[in-house]
C-alpha cells in the first residue's frame, strides 16, 4: 500500500507535534507561539514530549501512523538531534508506515544547509517554509525577520535535501493590488515545485493587527477586491498545473499535503505539545483533546501527570457531522454524504442541496467521483446571490425527482464564502433513515 490509498472512507492516523517557540512574534498570528530571548531548556522540553507520547500511546492504543507534522511557532529552531529522538519515540509506540509523509515548518531566516541535512538525516521528508511575501518592503510590514533573498536561499537547500517541499504566501495584504498580486504570484509559480499554500490575509482577534484594524491604522482590502485577488489566485494556480485541492492550498495530483488532507477528511490525529489539539478515537468514541498553551506549564503538567492535556471532551455525533462537514467542504473532492450519515446520525435536506446548487454554490455527484470543475468567470454576479447563501433554502421536497447525491462539494464561489454554505446545510440537517 501507499499513503495515496488513504482516501475519504479511511483517512488514516497522524501525530501532530507542536514546537511553541518563535525567534520573533508576526503581529497578524494568533498561533500558539512564544518569544524566549534568553532562549529554552530543551532537553527539559525533549523529556515532556516523549513523556506525553508514552500517556497519548497508552490511553488510545495501538495504531498506523500515516503521517506525522511538526508544526508551530518555528520547529526549524529544534535541534535535530530532538526532532530525531521524538521520531524514534513514535516509531517505538506505533507502526509507521514506511511511505510516511513526516513534514517540518521552516522559517527561512532560521535555516542552514546543515541544520536541513540534519532534519533529513533525523526522518523528515518533507518542509513546509514560511515565506509569507516576495516583496521585502511587505515582509517588514508583516514583522516577518527575514528577506526575499533568505527565502530564495532556503528554497535553494531544500530543493537539494527533501524530497518534497512546499511555501507559504500572504494575500489581500494592505495595499496590495490586482496586478502587483498577479505579478508576485506569477514570480512564486515560477519557484515552485509542486506544492504551493496561498491564505488570504484575516484580522485575527487579540493580535497586533486587530488593535491596529479597529484604530483605522491598518486598511486591507475589502470583500470585492478580496474576491479579485480570490480569482486570480484560483486562475493562476490551474493554469500552471497546481490545482486548488482545498480553499488555501493548490497542488500537482498526488502531491497534496498528506497530513492536512487527513484534517479535512476528518481522520484520527494525536496532538503533542503545548497547545495541540488532537481528534482521536477510544473504545468508538471520538473524543477532542487540547494541550495548556503555555510552554512551561504545559511541561509542569506533563512532568507531574504524564500529559499536558487541559480539555478532553468526547464529541457527539452532531458535533461530528458539524466538524465534518466544516472540514470537508475545504476540500475540492467534497463529503461522502454516507460518511457524514454514518458518523452524525444525519444529512442534509435535499432542499438545501438544491438551493445551493441552484445559487452555484455547491456542485453534487451521484457516483463516486465529481466532473472537473469547468473553467469560467464564475463571479457574474458573485455579490448579488452571496447573501442569498443565509436564506432559509428551498422547501424539503425541492427537487425531489431527482435521485439524492452521494457526494457534495463547495465550488470555488462557494469555498470563497464557505461559512454561509457550511451554516445553510448544517441548519438543514435531518435524521438519516
Amino acid at each position: 500500500m501507499s499513503v495515496d490509498d488513504l482516501t475519504r472512507a479511511d483517512p488514516g492516523f497522524g501525530v501532530y507535534i507542536h514546537w511553541p517557540f518563535c525567534a520573533q512574534k508576526c503581529p497578524y498570528c494568533d498561533f500558539n507561539s512564544h518569544v524566549r530571548f534568553a532562549g529554552w531548556d530543551e532537553d527539559r522540553f525533549l523529556a515532556a514530549y516523549l513523556r506525553e507520547l508514552d500517556t497519548t500511546a497508552q490511553r488510545i492504543g495501538k495504531r498506523t501512523v500515516a503521517s506525522i507534522f511538526f508544526g508551530g511557532g518555528t520547529p526549524s529552531l529544534m535541534k535535530p538531534e530532538t526532532v530525531a529522538a521524538i521520531l524514534d519515540r513514535i516509531g517505538e509506540l506505533w507502526s509507521v508506515r514506511p511511505d510516511a509523509e513526516i513534514t517540518l515548518e521552516a522559517n527561512p531566516g532560521s535555516v542552514e544547509a546543515q541544520r536541513f541535512a540534519g532534519y533529513r538525516a533525523a526522518g523528515i521528508n518533507r518542509v513546509s517554509m514560511g515565506f509569507q511575501s516576495l516583496r521585502d518592503e511587505d515582509l517588514k510590514r508583516l514583522g516577518r525577520i527575514h528577506s526575499v533573498a533568505d527565502a530564495k536561499a532556503a528554497l535553494a537547500i531544500a530543493r537539494t535535501t527533501f524530497e518534497r517541499y512546499s511555501f507559504d504566501l500572504i494575500y489581500a495584504r494592505p495595499g496590495q493590488t490586482p496586478d502587483a498580486w498577479r505579478s508576485e504570484l506569477k514570480e512564486a509559480l515560477d519557484l515552485a515545485d509542486s506544492h504551493v499554500s496561498l491564505y488570504q490575509l484575516t484580522i485575527e482577534p487579540d493580535t497586533p493587527y486587530a488593535a491596529l484594524h479597529a484604530a483605522g491604522k491598518l486598511i486591507v482590502p475589502d470583500p470585492d477586491a478580496a474576491l479579485a485577488l480570490y480569482e486570480i489566485t484560483q486562475e493562476l494556480t490551474s493554469a500552471g498545473g497546481l490545482l486548488p485541492y482545498e480553499i488555501s492550498n493548490h497542488a500537482r495530483p498526488g502531491e497534496e499535503s498528506r497530513h492536512n488532507l487527513l484534517y479535512w477528511r476528518y481522520g484520527e490525529y494525536a496532538g503533542i505539545g503545548p497547545g495541540a489539539h488532537g481528534r482521536t478515537i477510544v473504545e468508538s468514541q471520538r473524543t477532542a483533546t487540547v494541550a495548556e498553551r503555555h510552554p512551561e506549564t504545559w511541561a509542569d503538567l506533563v512532568e507531574a501527570q504524564g500529559h499536558g492535556l487541559i480539555e478532553e471532551t468526547p464529541i457527539s455525533a452532531s458535533e461530528q457531522a458539524d466538524e465534518m462537514l466544516l472540514m470537508g467542504l475545504r476540500l475540492r473532492e467534497g463529503i461522502d454524504l454516507d460518511r457524514l450519515a454514518k458518523l452524525g446520525g444525519v444529512r442534509p435536506s435535499e432542499g438545501a442541496i438544491a438551493h445551493l446548487k441552484e445559487l452555484g454554490m455547491i456542485d453534487v455527484a451521484h457516483g463516486a467521483t465529481f466532473e472537473p470543475e469547468l473553467p469560467g468567470n464564475w463571479r457574474n454576479n458573485e455579490l448579488d446571490s452571496i447573501p442569498m447563501c443565509a436564506g432559509p433554502g428551498l422547501p424539503p421536497d425541492a427537487g425531489h425527482n431527482a435521485p439524492p447525491p452521494s457526494l457534495i462539494r463547495a465550488t470555488p464561489k462557494g469555498r470563497f464564502v464557505l461559512n454561509a454554505v457550511v451554516s445553510e446545510l448544517s441548519k438543514s440537517f435531518t435524521a438519516s433513515v
